[in-house]
C-alpha cells in the first residue's frame, strides 16, 4: 500500500485494546510499562502482565519499539497515527459501507446522528475540498 505522498507504508491492524496503548503512546511520545498500567488502569482494569502481552504483539506487529531508560523500558510508536487513523478508516469504510462515504453519510442523517454543528463541519470540510481541486 502507498501513501498519498508515494512512500509505502506498512500496514498495521490494531486490537481496541492495542488502540488504547497506541492512544496513549501518541500523546506521550513514550511511556514505561509502569506508565502505561497507571494511564489505563482504571478505564480498562488491566494489570502489567496484560500490558506487557500486548506491548509484546505491538512490537512485532512494528508499530512500536522500545529503548532502555536505566532499568525501565520506554516504549514509543514508531507507526505515525495519521496514517494509521486513515488506514483504519479506510478498512472500516471498505468492511461496513462496501468502500461508499455517501453510504455512510446517509446512514448518519437517517439515523439523525449528526447535529446541526457536525453538519455545518461537515459542510465546510466539503467546501474546503471544492476548492483545492
Amino acid at each position: 500500500m502507498y501513501s498519498r505522498k508515494g512512500r509505502i507504508l506498512h500496514m498495521v491492524n490494531l486490537s481496541d485494546g492495542e488502540w488504547k496503548i497506541m492512544n496513549r503512546l501518541w500523546e506521550s511520545e513514550g511511556s514505561t510499562i509502569t506508565e502505561l498500567t497507571a494511564a489505563l488502569q482504571e478505564e480498562t482494569g488491566w494489570d502489567k502482565h496484560i500490558i506487557i502481552t500486548m506491548l509484546n504483539r505491538m512490537e512485532k506487529k512494528e508499530a512500536i519499539a522500545h529503548r532502555k531508560d536505566g532499568r525501565a523500558k520506554v516504549f514509543y510508536p514508531i507507526v505515525p497515527q495519521g496514517e494509521v487513523s486513515m488506514q483504519e478508516t479506510r478498512g472500516f469504510l471498505q468492511k461496513v459501507y462496501r468502500g461508499s462515504l455517501g453510504m455512510m453519510v446517509n446512514a448518519m442523517v437517517e439515523d439523525q446522528a449528526l447535529s446541526k454543528d457536525e453538519i455545518q463541519e461537515l459542510y465546510d470540510i466539503l467546501e474546503q475540498a471544492k476548492r483545492r481541486k
